[in-house]
């Protein structure tokens, strides 16, 4: 009896293949290479569309001395925007500010948010409420931000001169955060910190979270201190969640743009005109499409090759 329900099943299954459409045929026959490449292909064409393109088009722009507002065509000109680049002393300039931003933006994320995450590593009372309170600024618009902050930093209507008048006697209408030479630098640096310090947290908490317990019980029982067990236990266990967040960010803060652009449109002056705002009124100001190509593949070439670096340093130091 049951060999003949065997027999019957596999002549059912046999049928079902021989009326099974085409398409489903082949799927069968297929390996699980081939499978595994069919669902990957269209992630992959979707991904030359919207990056590999692009960047392979802007490379071809780059030298041309293209006019996006003039109907003439693009006229190869080499490797002169490149030279116009390099040598021009302004665009040094905006160099050394955004690696000012970006130096000081990163120090201040890494001390705050790893000094929140081990506050909030401590479980105390209403610590959830807390940490989804810290956690409001990143997920604002860059474009909220700067709107946000822009109100704050009026002198006569914005509590942030208040503030500080409160405390240290000076009237607020005396100065401007954003209007102030020696000031404005510090403020895109303040505001970008108040943002994105949150997620250096967040990454730094997933860290303190991952260390065995026993670890620091086995640290307790040789009596070695907090501190001790700081620097020998948390700190070196925690680096490489630091180091990835310090990744994350650099490249974030290196091509910060919307919330710079409305808190101070790189003003007063050109104080915090960032590299991105360069770029932006090289391209949709002044329309010079291959010069801002060329300055594009520059800023490409320099992220790609400093990520490229860290990235090692980043695996020699979990292999330690």
């Amino acid at each position: 009896m049951n060999g003949t329900n065997a027999t019957s099943t596999l002549v059912d299954r046999r049928a079902a293949m021989r009326t099974a459409p085409p398409v489903a045929r082949r799927v069968r026959g297929m390996s699980d290479r081939a499978i595994a490449w069919l669902f990957i292909l269209p992630t992959m064409v979707l991904l030359l569309a919207i990056n590999i393109f692009p960047l392979i088009w802007a490379i071809r722009l780059s030298f041309t001395g293209l006019m996006a507002n003039l109907p003439n065509p693009a006229r190869f000109i080499g490797i002169d925007n490149y030279v116009d680049i390099l040598t021009d002393e302004d665009l040094w300039t905006n160099f050394q500010i955004t690696a000012h931003f970006v130096f000081w933006t990163i120090a201040l994320q890494v001390v705050i948010g790893l000094g929140l995450a081990l506050l909030i590593n401590h479980k105390f009372r209403g610590h959830s409420f807390w940490t989804t309170v810290i956690l409001l600024p990143m997920m604002l618009s860059p474009a909220v931000v700067g709107n946000f902050w822009t109100l704050l930093f009026q002198p006569q209507i914005g509590p942030f001169n208040y503030l500080i008048g409160f405390f240290t006697g000076i009237a607020p209408s005396s100065f401007t955060m954003i209007g102030s030479v020696a000031l404005a630098p510090w403020t895109i640096v303040l505001v970008n910190t108040w943002m994105w310090t949150p997620y250096v947290m967040l990454i730094c908490l997933a860290g303190l979270r991952s260390i065995p317990d026993y670890i620091y019980e086995a640290a307790e029982v040789d009596r070695a201190s907090s501190l001790r067990q700081f620097w020998s236990i948390t700190l070196p266990m925690v680096l490489p969640f630091l180091m990835l967040a310090v990744l994350f960010q650099a490249i974030q803060a290196f091509v910060m743009f919307d919330m710079v652009n409305l808190l101070t449109s790189g003003g007063p002056g050109s104080t915090t005109e960032l590299v991105s705002i360069t770029l932006k009124r090289a391209a949709f100001e002044k329309w010079e499409t291959g010069y801002a190509s060329a300055l594009a593949v520059i800023l490409f070439v320099t992220i790609f090759g400093a990520a490229n670096v860290y990235v090692r340093a980043l695996n020699w130091v979990k292999q330690q």
